[in-house]
């Protein structure tokens, strides 16, 4: 976009408002700049702790804001993901915004950031859902909201807009794809459970006191109560129909949930205390950053001992390999035709290529559900009876996943 790109993206997987924010950051790159893109991300995760804060003040008082900020903030997904480039952390923020606004009565602007939060990810979306509660029985500003969310939609993603056709196929598309699983997701539980079991790994038992504040604002039914439960519910409805069960798709769940413990204030200081827990798991997954990635040792190891220009097939989760030759193996996906032909050896060394770069983030979940995928299995099985030339699993100082290279002349 900043190198003459233009600002149509050409692809609609996702909206373009989180595109738009990290182009200018990328104007004196050269390449595509992953650092500037995570920083700006971890400015709209803290963000989204400020505005847990205003959303838990708006709607039950300090010891709510309390909570819900810190929940936000120590929540073990949310603080892993606020470090990568992904669009559910400007979600959450989008979300927590709207619903302040929403529960303190300003209905109007809680649609146009719902419209914004629904730029960052399509989920925004049900925002609609507590607009409508905030709303009940006042059409006008019902609709006002409504329009002002598809106006801020249309204003930060526009070339969905003159891109309608292709841009509804591609969100179908993902859409689709979450539904019918993931790589990895084949021997999982069903949603409900494997969504409550990701909440309970990034909250521990701070969960308990989220699942009664829900319960209790249900029973309450007063009109904040309803505001934040109609979105909790909504939103995890959708989320019960996908079978891919990614742990980030619940953060946007995370301020409501915050807020709502929040609104046991007699509880409040043992949430605060038992926020430890989910402290403690964030500190001890971060310790692996100071570790060396194990894809850095083998895209240093390539560079030094493989000759430029050589060709190789390397699988998706791995750095870019620039002066190489590159065939990039597909990931294999439940919803896909048929399996990548390129994952055979046979037809790699038609097409002279001699090397593959494979890792344990593709090869450990393919080969964890061989009945789903039996041409891939057999390829990785195949590559093992070749030379591996380079090998390094996590442990010691390295993190990451195994990664090994395998050389298989003609």
């Amino acid at each position: 976009m900043v190198h003459g790109g233009g600002l149509d993206p050409h692809w609609f997987d996702y909206p373009s408002l989180l595109m738009y924010m990290l182009s200018p950051f990328q104007a004196w790159e050269e390449a595509p700049s992953y650092l500037a893109a995570r920083l700006v991300v971890l400015v709209l995760a803290l963000g989204a702790v400020v505005a847990a804060w205003w959303l838990g003040k708006r709607a039950y008082g300090l010891p709510a804001a309390a909570v819900a900020a810190a929940l936000v903030a120590v929540e073990t997904t949310e603080v892993a993901y606020s470090r990568m480039a992904v669009t559910d952390v400007p979600l959450t923020l989008g979300v927590a915004a709207s619903l302040a606004l929403l529960v303190s009565g300003r209905i109007e602007l809680g649609g146009l950031v719902a419209g914004l939060a629904t730029s960052f990810k399509y989920p925004g979306v049900f925002l609609l859902v507590p607009l409508a509660v905030a709303s009940y029985r006042q059409p006008r500003r019902l609709a006002a909201g409504v329009g002002l969310a598809a106006l801020a939609f249309c204003a930060t993603s526009p070339f969905f807009v003159a891109h309608l056709g292709s841009a509804v196929s591609d969100a179908y598309h993902v859409q689709k794809l979450a539904r019918q699983g993931w790589l990895g997701f084949e021997h999982d539980h069903v949603a409900p459970i494997a969504f409550v079991a990701q909440l309970w790994h990034g909250l521990g038992p701070a969960l308990l006191v989220c699942g009664l504040g829900l319960v209790v604002a249900l029973a309450s039914r007063r009109r904040t109560d309803l505001i934040l439960a109609s979105f909790v519910l909504v939103y995890f409805l959708d989320l019960c129909t996908l079978g891919a069960h990614f742990d980030r798709y619940l953060l946007p769940l995370l301020p409501p949930l915050g807020a709502l413990a929040g609104r046991l204030r007699a509880l409040a200081p043992v949430t605060l205390l038992l926020l430890v827990v989910p402290l403690t798991w964030s500190v001890r997954d971060a310790r692996t950053l100071t570790k060396t990635d194990t894809r850095f040792v083998a895209h240093r190891w390539i560079e030094t001992h493989l000759p430029h220009g050589a060709r190789l097939a390397v699988d998706p989760s791995l750095p870019p390999f620039a002066g190489y030759r590159v065939l990039k193996l597909r990931l294999p996906l439940p919803e896909e035709d048929g399996p990548d032909p390129n994952r055979n050896l046979g037809r790699l060394r038609r097409r002279g290529i001699h090397y593959a770069v494979v890792t344990g983030a593709v090869a450990d979940r393919v080969l964890a559900a061989r009945e789903h995928y039996p041409r891939e299995t057999a390829f990785y099985d195949a590559l093992r009876k070749t030379k591996r030339v380079f090998y390094r699993a996590p442990g010691g100082g390295y993190a990451g996943p195994w990664v090994a290279v395998y050389h298989f002349p003609s």
